[in-house]
């Protein structure tokens, strides 16, 4: 993939761009393998690819610059700006919404955060498209409410401009820190969840629930995963660290009890609308934290997934597992070396099979997903 902006040293992100791609993806596996070593795998299978460019459904944006002449992107430590418009890791209709977004700005005078002097208002843009009739969810982060008003005077402007925004909404984020959003999400739409499909699974995505951000990559991990469950005949599952549902309804069938749990009660509300799309009867989502529920629980279901954040699942679960002995344990993972440490504290398992998902080309991150079997 070409870069004028790493070219130019602006950006460094991508930062395995100089290697071919068939490197970075031979460099991940031997990674990969050897995190793993001493853990014995009985099948390595082979690694899941997608586009090496465009492939990106979400950017986000920090909007810096002047009213008048707004740069969306990023800011270098020393504070330089650098705009991402043309990055080439976002499909092609990005940039021409970046370049109404930027008259918006001018026009609904939103003025740029400025971080060194701690004033302005608009510090984030972040833009979602679904894969599904390329429907658009859009998101401004402000320092405060102050500019609402001029915003919501504004918006018939951009709706008119770019009708295939389906979900608009205002962030609330008043702390001088680069954190990207705050609790305060204030909808500014009719319609708040943005509706994708995944393999005939339809998905939903809400404002602050998490969602892949590689949706080729990621069809291919839930149906694989969907692959792997439907030839253990499965009939009870936990879907541990849930999210919107998606790998829980990719593998639930009719007959089976599938049980999600997930932090976010916007990802629940999102799991919700899906299983009722499906028409599952014997499904539940709840919003709580999956440790808490899975240690609290005294039944013990035939498989229980998890697809934990970047820390894994840690030495509470691993060890509440271990006891409660699930004949099945699948383990999707975007970070490979938290759950190397947790396969090493589920010695009761044996790893039937690993696959590795490169979901971020051109970086040294990749998901990986494995399939534990009881001893």
């Amino acid at each position: 993939m070409h870069c004028a902006l790493y070219t130019a040293g602006t950006c460094r992100s991508c930062q395995w761009l100089d290697k071919t791609y068939s490197q970075q993806l031979a460099d991940k596996q031997q990674d990969l393998i050897q995190l793993l070593e001493g853990l014995p795998v009985g099948e390595w299978c082979e690694p899941v690819i997608g586009a090496e460019s465009a492939f990106r459904n979400k950017a986000k944006m920090v909007v810096s610059g002047s009213v008048e002449r707004p740069l969306l992107g990023m800011l270098h430590r020393d504070g330089t700006p650098v705009d991402l418009c043309d990055c080439p890791l976002y499909p092609a209709s990005f940039p021409a919404v970046f370049s109404v977004l930027k008259s918006f700005i001018a026009r609904a005078g939103l003025t740029p955060y400025n971080v060194a002097r701690k004033r302005g208002e608009l510090k984030f843009l972040l833009l979602t498209e679904s894969q599904k009739q390329g429907g658009m969810m859009l998101r401004f982060v402000l320092r405060s409410e102050s500019k609402l008003a001029q915003l919501r005077a504004a918006l018939p402007w951009l709706q008119q401009q770019l009708p295939q925004l389906k979900v608009i909404s205002a962030n609330i984020q008043p702390v001088h820190m680069a954190i990207l959003e705050g609790d305060v999400e204030i909808p500014l739409t009719a319609q708040q969840a943005l509706e994708e499909e995944f393999n005939r699974v339809p998905l939903f995505i809400r404002p602050q629930s998490f969602f892949q951000t590689n949706p080729q990559v990621a069809a291919a991990l839930y149906a694989t995963a969907r692959d792997w469950v439907t030839d253990l005949n499965i009939a009870s599952m936990w879907d541990l660290f849930c999210g919107v549902g998606g790998f829980g309804l990719h593998c639930a069938t009719p007959e089976m009890k599938l049980t999600g749990i997930e932090i976010s009660a916007e990802a629940i509300a999102c799991a919700k609308e899906s299983a009722s799309r499906l028409g599952l009867k014997n499904v539940e989502f709840q919003a709580l934290d999956s440790t808490g529920f899975a240690t609290g629980k005294g039944e013990v279901p035939d498989l229980v997934l998890v697809n934990p954040p970047r820390r894994g699942i840690g030495a509470e679960l691993c060890d509440y597992l271990s006891r409660m002995a699930p004949q099945t344990i699948l383990y999707s993972s975007c970070n490979a070396q938290t759950l190397a440490k947790d396969l090493t504290r589920l010695p009761d398992y044996l790893i039937e099979r690993v696959q590795l998902f490169d979901m971020f080309p051109h970086t040294a991150h990749y998901e990986v997903m494995a399939l534990l079997v009881r001893r």
